[in-house]
């Protein structure tokens, strides 16, 4: 299995940017389709972007796309989501998750391995 680790929430204002990254251990990162998922309070878990295996193909949700960028680097065993223009409705825990599917999927179900989240808080 593989184990990961996000880092970079954190609090900024309304347009600021924040880089999340997604460090990963154990079995071989370049295996996996990877994802990024939020969860806010009172709502559930919402895909946010994936990638493929091999950084080449990306997917994103309609309400982050033009403002977010996915991207892993395999040497480094590590994913990123650098967010611009944030909004206070991007408020939310922010999860990176693992999928052994050999192309890219969005249902939170697809996803085999998941990290324990980082706080992202938006203020207005």
């Amino acid at each position: 299995q593989v184990q990961l680790v996000e880092s970079g929430g954190g609090l900024v204002q309304a347009g600021g940017s924040l880089r999340l990254s997604c460090a990963a251990s154990g079995r071989t990162f370049k295996n996996y389709v990877m994802g990024w998922f939020r969860q806010a309070p009172g709502k559930e878990r919402e895909f946010v972007a994936a990638i493929n295996r091999v950084g080449g193909i990306t997917y994103y949700a309609d309400s982050v796309k033009g403002r977010f960028t996915i991207s892993r680097d395999n040497a480094k065993n590590t994913l990123y989501l650098q967010m611009n223009s944030l909004k206070p409705e991007d408020t939310a825990v922010y999860y990176c998750a693992a999928s052994t599917s050999i192309v890219i999927v969005t249902p939170s179900s697809e996803y085999d391995y998941w990290g324990q989240g980082t706080q992202v808080t938006v203020s207005s």
